[in-house]
């Protein structure tokens, strides 16, 4: 039987983190429109890089771009799901008031 832990249960670490101990966390108990708000922040970040590069010509680009440009879009989008799956997580739990 697995028991609960409330510090590593309230505290998840970004899956975009590469170290064995993560240095960025969610808090699972923040307000649950401060973790939306981060969510949209980041795949908003993520999605205008994407509307940017649709828009640019890479005839100048230099090949070494690409790597950079690919992991900042990993990080906002991977992160931005992170969010998004604490913020479901809440809900999921949610009690209305009755």
């Amino acid at each position: 039987m697995k028991t609960s832990n409330p510090l590593t249960d309230r505290y998840r670490p970004l899956q975009s983190n590469l170290t064995d101990s993560p240095p960025l966390i969610i808090d699972t108990a923040a307000n649950p429109q401060d973790i939306l708000e981060g969510a949209l922040q980041r795949i908003r970040a993520s999605s205008d890089l994407l509307k940017t590069l649709h828009c640019i010509c890479f005839k100048n680009g230099d090949v070494e771009d690409i790597p950079h440009i690919t992991h900042a879009l990993f990080l906002l989008t991977q992160d931005g799901c992170d969010l998004l799956q604490v913020a479901q997580q809440q809900m999921l739990n949610w009690k209305a008031p009755a």
